[in-house]
């Protein structure tokens, strides 16, 4: 292992600052096929990931046809590609049997079996599945707590494990699980926890603030303890329990390197949720919320282009943004340098 991360280290020296921040970026693509801009910007270094939403199915012959668009993704780029996905099951279901793919069931209903081996059957169907069509990374298992029954994000569309930070844990876990024996890397979501939240923050801001409890970081906490994380997504909201500024987790250096760096001890990727959400772009704009999340600690940062009224945002913008920043001295090289080995070294473990 020290091995590897000094290679790593070495590599980082070498390669150019585009490539660095290009790493950074996860795009979402137009279409049902990789047309001609995202295979040039993915070409060029500029993108680091994919994501894969619905719109990017065909109706008929969807695998086969999915599986020629990740295919094509990853044979433009030079460095493997994050093929990312939310496959959580039951409702945040992209993969549905409508087109012809395998059932999945909801946390909750896995929550309420508790029962080990059906957590691990439908994870392994869930992994088998994303790793048949060139995924390698599946925006789940989500660990918030589902304290709040009216929650609109989280208990509304059941995506919590329980209320029970043991059993959140103890399900998450066997889902990590079942992903890796496939090599697919799971994001655990949404940190530093989304179940007490009472709005969405795909529509605003959401404050947690008189709600959060403690133990919304327990999963997290154990989980890294027992290395059974392979990266985790931020949440938009609003803590001021944990950053008395009020920055939306996703950007604020207190949350992110603070607490989940410094306090928790991880080490990993740390990926940014939608920065196309109303909840930053309503509230912060582009380039303030792109400064704030880097300096903050986040390793990868989402634009989706699947937010209406965001659809525009090129990749060349954003990346331009951020190299402006770091040739300003507004972001050192040395904090994408950081950003660049964690990467490197989640990648690596597809070779």
């Amino acid at each position: 292992m020290v091995f590897v991360a000094t290679a790593l280290s070495i590599q980082a020296q070498v390669d150019s600052l585009d490539i660095k921040i290009g790493q950074m970026l996860l795009v979402g693509a137009n279409g049902q096929s990789a047309d001609s801009i995202i295979l040039q910007n993915i070409n060029d270094g500029k993108v680091g990931g994919v994501v894969i939403y619905e719109k990017n199915f065909t109706k008929d012959n969807t695998y086969i046809n999915l599986k020629n668009f990740t295919w094509a993704l990853q044979k433009a780029s030079e460095t493997p590609l994050f093929i990312t996905i939310d496959q959580e099951g039951g409702i945040i279901n992209r993969l549905k049997t409508k087109y012809q793919f395998p059932k999945s069931v909801s946390a909750a209903y896995l929550g309420k079996q508790d029962n080990e081996d059906s957590t691990y059957f439908y994870g392994e169907i869930t992994a088998a599945t994303l790793a048949g069509l060139g995924i390698n990374v599946n925006f789940a298992p989500v660990v918030d707590l589902a304290i709040n029954p009216t929650n609109p994000i989280i208990a509304k569309h059941e995506r919590a494990y329980s209320d029970s930070a043991t059993m959140v844990s103890k399900h998450a876990a066997i889902t990590v699980g079942a992903h890796r024996k496939y090599n697919v890397v799971t994001v655990l979501k949404h940190f530093p926890g989304h179940g007490s939240s009472k709005s969405d923050t795909h529509l605003g801001i959401a404050d947690v603030t008189p709600f959060w409890q403690q133990k919304e970081l327990s999963p997290y906490q154990s989980m890294i303890k027992n290395g059974e994380v392979d990266a985790i997504m931020t949440a938009h909201i609003v803590n001021k329990q944990l950053d008395a500024s009020g920055l939306p987790g996703t950007l604020s250096k207190p949350i992110m390197t603070g607490i989940l760096r410094d306090s928790l001890g991880y080490e990993g990727v740390i990926f940014s949720d939608d920065m196309q959400m109303h909840a930053i772009t309503k509230h912060y704009g582009l380039e303030k919320a792109i400064l704030l999340s880097i300096n903050a600690g986040v390793d990868v940062l989402m634009f989706s282009n699947n937010i209406q009224g965001s659809e525009n945002r090129t990749v060349d913008t954003v990346f331009e943004i951020i190299k402006g920043y770091v040739n300003d001295g507004v972001i050192t090289e040395e904090r994408i340098n950081a950003s660049y080995e964690r990467i490197r070294t989640l990648k690596s473990q597809w070779k």
